[in-house]
């Protein structure tokens, strides 16, 4: 039996999420999102030099937004783009999700990068009405869904992939006819790198029937091992081994609690959460390993399936910590029976390992797993976005040398030459804050200044302390900083910095600001 490969592409997924969930709830659901995607939007994510775009509404697209530009450069096209932070991390897990439901169709199914999956559908056509009706059901329920998509069916992966994105209307090819139908397909099927198709194109290589008669040993010299294009044409063309990535070997930790009868009772999934923790506590103790994400499955007998999941902020299989968790998060969202439950499932996604240890030999403990249980049960009750700790960055300015990140996260160790110094306030504003000053010479310490309405005589000063500009993340107008402990004549202390100096080249007059205040 020849192998068979769907590729199924989410082109919009990212902006289509958004859309699907941004209007006001009453409004129905094609109107609001006829109304996204009708307004100038972009969705963003942080670059190395600032915000980069990563989707675009149709309406941004029609005023020149692209994927993958700067922010900045596209608000130079156009001043009125709106902005929101991406959700990188739903998208990926809604598209975890999508690959397990997904399994309706193949009984092996692989994500594909950010906006794609896999699936094997070798001998499981005929009980969907041959390839067609599949790529029709397939399609139809993503639409319901309100995602499009774009789907191919072909003996090898290499082949589904650019039937999908770049067919032409074919959405289907047998082995026999796979080299005439890749023939005509721009260079870019053949899933190389930017930098190898650009080359490609300069070579005068522009479609893929262009490789059938080029020597491989021409092109060695000019692409690296594994961006050769004639070994992507073999990968798509079945000459060359593509197998895709089959389940791990080592399953999840996992308790199954299945149903004789289906059950309809509101109080089931608790009953169950009750019986299936102790199960899945002794599973993890076996294994020496601890949960940092869990998930409760409900089977319903009409093959849709009811999730609750919860996360800790560090690894932990203690049964009454992970039930107060889960039941908490059941109690706020609930799992409906529907026509009735016929089995349950608590699964471990994501796990670490966790020998077995003593808290403390000698004296109090250290209290690290009390706060960590406390972080847990605040995440569930208050939402894991509201629960934060801070996080040392890796900045010798002392704004960005702070920041947050959510609690039931890793507690991240200390960045590099980000500890605290003697000399640092025990205040920290979030952002410098511009003063007027006047002093004898502009080289000198101010006499005075004014703060905030309120002027303060300069009493006692001790300093400076000189922090450079990171040149590597500023323009090169940045200037550099001269810190300085003041002491006003009510005795209040603040923390002060001169911004430049004179004749440095670098715009008009020093700039005074105040940073901080001491205790």
């Amino acid at each position: 039996m020849s192998r068979r490969i769907c590729s199924l592409w989410l082109p919009n997924l990212a902006i289509e999420r958004w859309a699907n969930g941004s209007a006001a709830p009453e409004a129905c659901p094609e109107q609001r999102r006829r109304e996204a995607l009708a307004r100038p939007l972009v969705l963003t994510v942080e670059g190395r030099h600032g915000q980069l775009i990563h989707a675009v509404t149709p309406a941004a697209a029609g005023r020149g937004a692209a994927p993958g530009a700067r922010l900045a450069d596209a608000r130079a096209l156009d001043p009125a783009l709106e902005a929101e932070a991406a959700d990188v991390a739903g998208e990926a897990a809604w598209l975890r999700a999508a690959a397990r439901w997904a399994s309706r169709w193949s009984p092996l199914v692989e994500v594909d990068g950010a906006d794609a999956l896999w699936l094997d559908v070798t001998g499981v056509a005929h009980l969907f009405g041959g390839e067609a009706a599949l790529l029709a059901d397939i399609e139809a329920r993503f639409a319901a869904m309100a995602v499009s998509t774009r789907a191919a069916i072909a003996p090898t992966a290499g082949a589904a992939w650019a039937l999908a994105r770049y067919g032409r209307g074919a959405r289907l090819a047998s082995p026999d006819e796979l080299a005439r139908i890749l023939a005509p397909l721009p260079v870019a099927a053949l899933r190389l790198s930017p930098q190898a198709t650009h080359m490609l194109v300069r070579l005068g290589l522009k479609q893929v029937g262009d490789l059938a008669g080029v020597p491989r040993k021409s092109l060695a010299r000019r692409f690296p091992k594994d961006e050769h294009p004639l070994d992507a044409l073999d990968r798509a063309l079945g000459r060359k081994p593509e197998p895709l990535t089959p389940l791990p070997d080592d399953p999840p930790p996992r308790a199954l609690l299945p149903i004789k009868e289906p059950v309809v009772h509101p109080e089931a999934p608790a009953e169950a959460l009750r019986q299936l923790v102790p199960r899945l506590a002794d599973e993890l103790e076996r294994r020496k390993l601890g949960a940092r994400h869990l998930l409760l499955t409900a089977f319903r007998v009409d093959g849709s399936v009811g999730e609750v999941q919860v996360a800790t902020s560090i690894p932990s299989r203690e049964p009454g910590h992970l039930h107060r968790l889960l039941s908490g998060v059941l109690e706020r969202q609930g799992i409906d029976p529907g026509f009735g439950i016929d089995a349950f499932a608590l699964e471990v996604r994501w796990w670490e390992g966790l020998d077995s240890a003593q808290e403390a030999l000698l004296g109090t403990p250290s209290g690290e797993v009390a706060v960590a249980a406390l972080i847990d049960r605040l995440s569930v009750r208050l939402g894991a976005a509201r629960v934060r700790r801070p996080v040392a960055v890796q900045s010798h300015l002392p704004e960005r040398a702070a920041g947050w990140t959510q609690g039931i996260d890793a507690p991240p160790a200390a960045a590099a030459d980000t500890h605290p110094q003697a000399d640092d306030p025990t205040r920290l504003l979030d952002s410098p804050e511009e003063i007027a000053v006047l002093y004898a010479t502009p080289e000198g310490l101010p006499r005075r200044f004014v703060w905030r309405r309120k002027v303060h005589d300069i009493a006692r000063a001790q300093g400076p302390r000189r922090v450079s500009p990171e040149w590597w993340r500023e323009r090169s107008s940045a200037r550099l900083r001269d810190y300085y402990k003041v002491e006003d004549a009510a005795g209040v202390r603040f923390w002060i910095f001169r911004e430049g100096v004179v004749g440095d080249g670098r715009g008009g007059a020093p700039a005074w600001f105040v940073h901080g205040l001491f205790a």
